[in-house]
């Protein structure tokens, strides 16, 4: 299935009352930030990891805190994603990311919808969320409403490597409440999910038969700094605006530069 295709299996009205609820997640070395994770799904019918080949503390921390814990070779984030809510057998999937907390008011809001039968198919969520420490309060992220709860079968991601989207039918509502993101934890995360990032939209692009080259990253970077710095308001969230412009800058710029070098090889 393509990014523009979307779900054709339709999923089951839920009856009144509470219906199952699974967590998903896909893990690689998360045990910064994991068990905090965990500990806000508690109140879910279970939780699945998905790990492509962690090396820390993740499998001991997921074991401990009673998730189902299945792994799997990587093949980039929406084919992973997708392969990890197959292993879900609730009603409904929560899919959130191993460094993302859920807000207690957000918690009232998902037993609250998924407990009537006219709920929606997919939920959008207000995602709130850090760099180095900081809330951003613009810059492009926020306000920031992600679908990620939906009913079994209703939906699925997209074979992207990165920048996966949800994909399903119909129109989604937003919840109250906020999904925390603790994004970036210090310049260091910065710079190697920068690095990882560009590499996977380099190869996403080169799989696509796009060209990169000296022009293209230098017109791509200098745009994304403007859009994050100027269109998006990032001015707003001081220093941290700046260095998250920059930080986009130069994702952007090297995206186009790896795929020069992609491209080149191939030749």
């Amino acid at each position: 299935m393509t990014d523009d295709e979307v779900i054709d299996k339709k999923s089951k009205n839920g009856a009144a009352g509470r219906q199952t609820i699974s967590a998903v997640i896909i893990t690689k070395n998360a045990d910064r930030t994991l068990e905090a994770c965990l500990d806000a799904l508690k109140w879910t019918s279970e939780i699945i990891i998905l790990d492509s080949g962690s090396s820390d503390q993740t499998s001991q921390i997921a074991q401990k805190k009673g998730a189902k814990f299945h792994t799997a070779e990587w093949r980039g984030f929406g084919p992973q994603k997708n392969e990890a809510i197959g292993l879900a057998q609730s009603d409904w999937i929560l899919s959130i990311d191993s460094d993302e907390f859920v807000s207690e008011e957000l918690v009232s809001e998902i037993l609250r919808i998924t407990s009537i039968s006219h709920a929606e198919d997919v939920y959008e969520l207000s995602r709130l969320s850090k760099y180095c420490g900081k809330q951003m309060r613009h810059s492009g992220w926020f306000p920031d409403f992600v679908p990620r709860l939906f009913r079994n079968g209703a939906a699925r991601f997209s074979d992207s490597l990165v920048h996966e989207r949800l994909l399903y039918k119909g129109q989604s509502k937003r919840l109250n409440g906020y999904l925390f993101h603790d994004s970036f934890h210090s310049p260091d995360d910065v710079l190697d999910k920068m690095n990882r990032y560009s590499t996977l939209g380099a190869q996403q692009l080169a799989s696509q038969s796009q060209q990169g080259g000296l022009l293209r990253a230098v017109i791509h970077g200098l745009g994304a700094f403007l859009k994050t710095y100027v269109i998006k308001y990032g001015f707003l969230d001081g220093a941290e605006g700046f260095f998250l412009a920059v930080s986009n800058a130069e994702g952007a710029y090297y995206k186009y530069v790896k795929l020069y070098y992609l491209n080149k090889l191939k030749r």
